[in-house]
């Protein structure tokens, strides 16, 4: 059955209307007709038939204009950038016989057991209780007693103030330095570093996003004196010491990310330094030109070349966790850490299937359906939300709903979490880095409230 057609549509907009938006198609349409070439087949004596684009699903093609139309669409297939090395930051290359996962539901209630009482047993020596250090920046007060904020917008607020004063505690605030935001989407995270800093000097923002991004703030900077540059590629195929930016200015690179899911932030920690050349390093020391008088016989003449590629030095790094249940054995930088204690890809496996019991227990079955926004609350706060439905548990009942209680079961999904990220430490200590874990929101904030800090580790005698 056709859609329905909204006899008044806006001035030149489409007049089909969209059944699941429950308003008008708003694309422009052209002069003298009703409707947008999407739905152009809605029009009376329409010529060629649409047809789904062979590229992308989601939109469709007059059937006579599909060759064109597959030369320009947006899905096709583009030029790599120079900064893309195919699987630069996967790891070791040595899971191509990876063990097939097994779903929770899909263990025997004793095998269950036998992973609880091998996790027990690693995280014995754990330091298990997180210390709680929930700050606040100055730079987002005002935001935050905005009125016009609802609840969601205000719970981002709160964590990316105490992201941003953790940064500044560790001294990792300030110009000079180019901070590199992973799963930036909106770049929320990056403007309020720019808003901190923004009397200081040489301040660089590189957003990494692997799909597009709609209502992106990076364009309210645009005559700003910060430099706010995107890369759409996914973390697995970039190379930092490829992006033009970082080779033309030397300056100290500080990998940021808020809720960075699972396996991402494994890439991101494998893409600051997982390259050998990759090390925890001090600020590069400014250029300084030497003088030549421009008419001695000895002076070469001066030829423009390509800058050398060359591996950033990361000064530190503030990431937002959230998501285990999304790690992957392949692409994790703990290994070492989990088979020095006799655990393998199976263990993993079944801890970050398991890790989802911190969170799983807590929503309300009908907090979908209830909202406390305002009835006409913002497209880009709506966006917020639906983002935010990317971080929830994968899989949330299993056979321990017969003997485990919530709060064990709850207990034993942040343990699992905890063993995660200790690998992740693990690994930054061997790249010469300082790392710790702090809960930096309240779990009434949200509860994937861990932040993973890190710094060079200091010379023996020295300060850090």
């Amino acid at each position: 059955m056709a859609a329905p057609v909204q006899e008044s549509p806006e001035p030149q907009r489409c007049a089909f209307f969209v059944l699941r938006k429950k308003r008008s198609c708003k694309m422009i349409v052209g002069k003298g007709k009703r409707f947008c070439g999407e739905h152009a087949a809605m029009e009376e004596g329409s010529g060629s038939r649409r047809i789904v684009c062979p590229l992308d699903p989601k939109h469709t093609v007059s059937e006579d204009k599909l060759q064109k139309h597959l030369k320009k669409c947006n899905s096709r297939e583009k030029p790599k950038p120079v900064y893309y090395v195919e699987d630069a930051n996967s790891g070791s290359g040595d899971e191509a016989d990876s063990t097939e996962e097994v779903s929770l539901s899909e263990r025997s209630p004793g095998e269950l057991l036998c992973l609880m009482e091998k996790l027990q047993s690693v995280c014995r020596d754990l330091q298990c209780e997180l210390e709680e250090q929930v700050l606040s920046h100055a730079a987002l007060q005002e935001e935050l007693n905005n009125p016009k904020n609802g609840e969601s917008a205000h719970k981002h607020l709160r964590q990316q103030s105490s992201i941003l004063a953790h940064m500044a505690a560790l001294g990792l605030l300030r110009g000079r330095r180019c901070f590199v935001e992973f799963g930036a989407g909106r770049g929320k995270l990056s403007h309020w570093i720019r808003e901190a800093l923004k009397d200081q000097p040489e301040l660089q923002l590189l957003l990494v996003e692997r799909s597009s991004t709609r209502f992106k703030v990076d364009g309210k900077h645009a005559d700003a004196g910060a430099e706010f540059e995107r890369l759409q590629v996914d973390i697995q195929h970039l190379d930092l010491s490829r992006v033009p930016l970082l080779q033309e200015k030397s300056l100290s690179v500080v990998g940021v990310g808020k809720h960075l899911c699972g396996a991402a932030t494994d890439l991101a920690l494998r893409c600051l330094l997982g390259n050998p050349h990759h090390s925890a390093r001090g600020e590069p020391p400014l250029k300084r030109s030497k003088p030549s008088a421009p008419d001695s016989p000895s002076a070469p003449p001066s030829h423009p070349s390509p800058p050398a590629s060359h591996s950033p030095a990361v000064v530190g790094l503030t990431v937002a966790l959230c998501c285990h249940h999304r790690c992957q054995w392949k692409h994790y930088v703990g290994k070492d850490f989990f088979t020095e204690r006799g655990l393998g890809e199976r263990h993993f496996s079944a801890f970050c299937r398991m890790s989802s019991w911190a969170t799983c227990g807590y929503r309300p079955a009908n907090q979908s359906a209830e909202s406390t926004e305002p009835a006409n609350q913002g497209a880009e706060q709506k966006d917020c939300d639906r983002a935010e439905e990317e971080h929830e548990p994968a899989e949330a009942t299993d056979a321990m709903n017969e003997f485990l209680s919530p709060t064990e079961r709850e207990r034993v999904g942040r343990l699992c979490k905890l063993l995660i990220d200790r690998g992740r430490l693990h690994f930054l200590q061997d790249k010469g880095f300082t790392g710790r874990l702090v809960r930096y929101a309240s779990s009434k904030v949200t509860l994937e409230n861990v932040l993973l800090t890190a710094v060079p580790t200091a010379p023996a005698g020295q300060e850090q």
